[in-house]
């Protein structure tokens, strides 16, 4: 199969302490993978090459990566120089994600715009969950809220617009999608996106403080399906101090 065209990158300047390496205009999982391949080859280089030691973080997106770097230590220039040489290989082989399974209730009072999306698309509910089930969703980068996942892989059947109005409160945990990406809301917030279900995990705990967002780019979410009972006492366990590894089952493949 032949592969898909690469675009040429761009290089833009963030200030004066970041470059922004555009490597395309659009979301899909080839261009993402050739982002985390950049951004996994500047993070095992960076402790070893004394040009990238000046390196702050490196943040990866859709279809672009950032790197900050200490503007009064660091060769700007040369940093700018290295991203555009590495950035025009066409380098997707990207960290290894990890496989998340995680729960999610979907009854009415959970999920209020469920029933919306089934109707829209000529689908019963049941349908529509099940093309939930079966789908797989790629972490492509984390924003908007800390912990936040803008996931890819919700079947082109179930893309939804946003709402006209956004909710002044959505709940914390909130499974959502909106056009053609799935998300899971972190916090209580204003939202736009469409509600169908929720989960009991929690995605940023400032107690993980290794890592206080559970997902990361490039991991991979599964859901399964749990009932009321179900998902309220895994609440109450989570609460307990459930441990996060609970809900990985394995690398990516």
């Amino acid at each position: 199969m032949a592969q898909p065209l690469v675009p040429a990158p761009r290089l833009l300047p963030l200030g004066d302490a970041a470059w922004t390496v555009e490597l395309g205009a659009s979301i899909s999982p080839h261009l993402n993978a050739r982002v985390m391949g950049l951004a996994e080859r500047l993070e095992q280089a960076r402790h070893s090459d004394p040009l990238l030691a000046d390196l702050i973080d490196v943040v990866p997106t859709f279809r672009s990566l950032t790197v900050h770097y200490d503007p009064f230590t660091a060769n700007a220039t040369a940093i700018g120089k290295r991203l555009m040489e590495w950035a025009q290989e066409d380098s997707s082989q990207v960290r290894q994600g990890r496989l998340w399974h995680l729960p999610v209730c979907f009854d009415v009072d959970l999920a209020p715009d469920l029933a919306r999306l089934a109707e829209t698309k000529g689908q019963t509910t049941d349908a529509v969950v099940q093309r939930l089930l079966e789908a797989s969703f790629r972490v492509y980068m984390l924003g908007f809220q800390p912990g936040f996942p803008y996931m890819g892989g919700l079947p082109p059947e179930l893309h939804l617009p946003r709402l006209t109005e956004p909710r002044q409160r959505v709940p914390a945990q909130s499974v959502a999608v909106a056009g053609e990406m799935c998300s899971i809301y972190p916090w209580e917030s204003p939202g736009g996106w469409n509600l169908i279900g929720r989960t009991p995990v929690v995605l940023f705990d400032l107690r993980q403080a290794d890592q206080p967002a559970m997902l990361s780019a490039g991991d991979e979410v599964r859901w399964h399906a749990v009932d009321r009972q179900t998902h309220d006492a895994l609440a109450t366990e989570i609460a307990q101090g459930l441990p996060r590894a609970t809900f990985l089952k394995a690398p990516h493949p």
